[in-house]
């Protein structure tokens, strides 16, 4: 089984763009504003980086910074928030917060874990 990746769309690097647009005269014209050049950067990092990988081994959800996975026979379920985000319910009763997805991303992340988790709109 091929690893299937769920990531933000790359057109939201668009506003990280403007906002690097906008940043860089105020980084030009003195010393203190050369930090600021960070947020653009650590903004691009986050659409790129951030997301569901779901593969063989089992669903890794990834952070700017961490990425742990669960592996397939500690999955128990989904759970949908209030705000349409997917939970990961372990085995243990343990939740594991999906970045990037939300409930209308079921089929395909169904169809990314070759039916272990369950399409609700079949």
């Amino acid at each position: 089984m091929k690893t299937a990746q769920l990531r933000m769309s790359r057109t939201a690097l668009v506003p990280v763009v403007i906002l690097l647009v906008c940043v860089v005269p105020i980084a030009g014209a003195a010393w203190w504003g050369l930090p600021l050049l960070l947020v653009p950067v650590v903004a691009a990092a986050w659409v790129l980086r951030v997301g569901v990988d779901v593969g063989a081994a089992g669903v890794t959800p990834r952070s700017l910074l961490t990425a742990r996975t669960v592996p397939w026979d500690q999955v128990a379920g989904i759970r949908v928030g209030e705000d349409q985000d997917l939970w990961l319910v372990r085995t243990t009763g343990t939740e594991v917060r999906l970045p990037v997805v939300r409930a209308r991303d079921l089929p395909q992340l169904s169809a990314a874990s070759a039916g272990r988790i369950p399409d609700p709109s079949r």
